[in-house]
C-alpha cells in the first residue's frame, strides 16, 4: 500500500508542478505518458487491480493551454494580445465579445475587426479552437449526444439535456467531457472500457458546453464534469475551463459541478480554491472490500481517506458534497447496503446528499440495473437514516447518452481518411448507438 500511495502521489505532484505564467504562453500538464507510467506503477503495486492500466500504448503529450488559441483566454488577456499584435487594447474586448457573445467559430468570422488585424491573427497562428461536429445522436427524451472531431483527429462525447415545459426549454444542461476516454476503469463504465488517450486542453472542455448551445440554439444553464474522463486527473484544465465558463460564459459557478471518482490529494487542492460549484464524489459503495470491486481505484485511496477529505472539503468551503451511487442489481442495491451507507455518512458528517443513479446497460457488462422497488427501498433506508437522497432521472438511455454509457472507438485511434480523402463515417460503435 506504501508503494501505492507513494506511486499516486508523485502523479499528483506531476498535475501541479508546472507553474503558470501570467502572460499567454504554452503550458503544460500532466502528459497522458505520465498518466500511463504512475497507472501502470499503481497496477503493478496492486496485482489484483490489473484495469488500472490504460488502454493506449502510444500516449500523446498535450499541451495544458496551446497559446494560440483564443478560446479560453479572459479580457485581460485579449487585451494584452491586441497591444501585443499593434493595435489599441479595446480590440482585445472586441475579440472578446466576438469569442463568448457572437460565438464565432474562426478568425475569419470576426468581420467588424480590421481586415488588417484579422490577417495579423492569422498570420501569428492564432484560431478560436473550435472543433467541428461530427455526429449527432438524439434521443426519443430530447437529450443529444455530440461528438466533436479534434485537432488530432480523436473524437470526444458531449451531452446536452434539456428540460422542457410548455412554453420551451427551461434549462439545458451540458455534460462535458475532461479526458479522451478515462484510465480509471471503473468496471460499470463504458469510457473506461474503451480506452484512454489523453488529457483534454481548457478550450476543448469549454467548447463542449458552446457546441450544445449551437445545437440547441438555447444557452446552457448548468454545465456537469461528468463526461469521460476523471476531471481530477487533468485539474489544471478542468479549472481553467471553470473560471472560463463562469466569467466569460457566465454561468454561476453554483451551476457547475465536478465529479470524480476519487483521486488522492486533488480534493484537498480543490477546496483550497474555494469555489461555489457542487462537488460530487462518485462512492458505489458503503465499505471498502466492495469499493475495490467496482471502482479498481479505491485500493490506492481507501474510503476513510475519501470521507475524511470530503469532510475536510466542507469544513474548507462550507459547501456540501454530493455522493453519486451507482446502483446494480444484486452487487450494492440491497436495504442492508443502504443501511451501512447510511451510518458512513453519519460517521463523517451531516452535510451530505446521495444522488441515486440506476445502473445504465452497456455492451459486455454483467452487471444489471435494478427493479424500481430496489432503487425505492434503498431511498428509503436512507431517508429513514435521515439522509437526503435523490433518484436521478434517466436521459438518453437509447442514444447510449446515459451516465456511464458515453463510449466510442476512436478513444484510442484517431480518425483516418479513407483514399479518396474523405473521412470515413462512424457506424454504431463510434456513436455507442
Amino acid at each position: 500500500m506504501t508503494t501505492t500511495t507513494n506511486t499516486i502521489a508523485m502523479l499528483q505532484n506531476l498535475v501541479f508542478s508546472v507553474p503558470i505564467s501570467r502572460m499567454v504562453v504554452r503550458r503544460y500538464s500532466l502528459s497522458t505518458a505520465a498518466i500511463s507510467s504512475a497507472t501502470a506503477a499503481i497496477s503493478s503495486a496492486t496485482t489484483a487491480t490489473p484495469s488500472l492500466k490504460p488502454a493506449s500504448s502510444k500516449p500523446v503529450r498535450t499541451p495544458h493551454v496551446d497559446s494560440q488559441v483564443l478560446l479560453g483566454m479572459s479580457e485581460p488577456e485579449l487585451q494584452q494580445l491586441a497591444i501585443k499584435l499593434g493595435q489599441e487594447g479595446y480590440r482585445g474586448k472586441q475579440l472578446h465579445h466576438l469569442i463568448y457573445k457572437r460565438k464565432a467559430k474562426q478568425v475569419e468570422d470576426f468581420s467588424n475587426l480590421p481586415q488588417t488585424f484579422r490577417n495579423e491573427l492569422v498570420e501569428s497562428g492564432y484560431k478560436v479552437g473550435r472543433s467541428p461536429i461530427y455526429q449527432t445522436v438524439t434521443a426519443t427524451d430530447g437529450t443529444i449526444k455530440l461528438l466533436l472531431k479534434l485537432e488530432d483527429n480523436l473524437l470526444i462525447e458531449t451531452v446536452g439535456i434539456p428540460v422542457q415545459e410548455e412554453k420551451g426549454i427551461t434549462r439545458l444542461t451540458a455534460c462535458v467531457s475532461s479526458q479522451v476516454g478515462c484510465p480509471l476503469r471503473c468496471s460499470f463504465c463504458a469510457t473506461g472500457k474503451g480506452g484512454f488517450s489523453r488529457n483534454l486542453q481548457r478550450h476543448e472542455i469549454i467548447e463542449q458546453v458552446l457546441a450544445i448551445e449551437d445545437v440547441f440554439k438555447h444557452r446552457v444553464t448548468n454545465v456537469v464534469f461528468m463526461g469521460m474522463g476523471e476531471p481530477m486527473l487533468n485539474l489544471k484544465s478542468v479549472l481553467d475551463a471553470h473560471r472560463c465558463l463562469n466569467k466569460d460564459i457566465e454561468i454561476g459557478q453554483r451551476m457547475i459541478t465536478i465529479s470524480t471518482v476519487g483521486v488522492p490529494n486533488t480534493i484537498k487542492k480543490l477546496a483550497s480554491h474555494k469555489l461555489q460549484s457542487t462537488l460530487a464524489v462518485s462512492l458505489h459503495a458503503p465499505n471498502q472490500s466492495l469499493r475495490e470491486k467496482i471502482v479498481p481505484s479505491a485500493k490506492a485511496y481507501p474510503l476513510e481517506a475519501i470521507m475524511k477529505d470530503c469532510r475536510d472539503y466542507f469544513q474548507e468551503t462550507n459547501r456540501r458534497v454530493s455522493f453519486e451511487y451507482a446502483l446494480l442489481a444484486g452487487v450494492n442495491d440491497s436495504v442492508e447496503n443502504a443501511l451501512e451507507l447510511a451510518e458512513l455518512l453519519r460517521e463523517w458528517g451531516k452535510t451530505y446528499h446521495v444522488n441515486l443513479i440506476p445502473y445504465n446497460p452497456i455492451e459486455g457488462s454483467e452487471y444489471k440495473r435494478p427493479y424500481r422497488k430496489a432503487v425505492q427501498a434503498f431511498a428509503a433506508a436512507l431517508e429513514s437514516r435521515k439522509i437526503t437522497a435523490s433518484v436521478r432521472q434517466t436521459r438518453g438511455l437509447d442514444a447510449s447518452a446515459a451516465c456511464g454509457q458515453l463510449r466510442n472507438k476512436f478513444q484510442k485511434s484517431p480518425l483516418v481518411a479513407e483514399t479518396d480523402g474523405q473521412e470515413s463515417k462512424p457506424d454504431a460503435e463510434a456513436v455507442s448507438c
